[in-house]
């Protein structure tokens, strides 16, 4: 039997609540064991994250949500990659492994022109073009 049925159920028949000794009794447990039972189950009370805790703020009560959790930075990647992923799906498959080569296994754009065998001059050319259009594309601002 559950400490808190058994508490409820000694509870009604005596018409009060029950000793530590009566429900230790009633369950076949020692005292110290419905001792620790109770001091476990006290760790399921929950509380309201906006129920105003009172301290020694200056501003007054504060919440409990006033002190733990914060935006997360990174969602706003999230959403970009999301955006950006039929964007990227688009381009022509030079573009993309440029894309690829200088963003994801950051090379530089000579190291870039050096693996698709062109010059440091023409990659740039080449990257700037492509992220102009990803930024459009992102913004709504271009044509396509």
């Amino acid at each position: 039997m559950e400490l808190a049925k058994a508490t409820e159920e000694l509870g009604t028949r005596l018409g009060r609540t029950p000793t530590v000794k009566e429900l230790a009794d009633l369950m076949s447990l020692t005292e110290e064991e419905v001792t620790e039972a109770r001091l476990a189950s006290n760790g399921y009370n929950s509380s309201s994250l906006d129920a105003a805790l009172s301290g020694e703020d200056e501003d007054g009560d504060a919440s409990l949500a006033d002190f733990i959790g914060s935006e997360d930075p990174a969602m706003a990647l999230v959403e970009d990659f999301h955006s950006l992923a039929p964007l990227i799906a688009d381009l022509g498959e030079r573009d993309r492994r440029i894309i690829h080569l200088r963003f994801v296994e950051e090379l530089t754009q000579a190291q870039i022109g050096e693996r698709l065998g062109c010059s440091q001059m023409h990659v740039s050319r080449l990257l700037a073009r492509t992220v102009k259009r990803l930024r459009e594309g992102l913004l709504g601002t271009g044509a396509g």
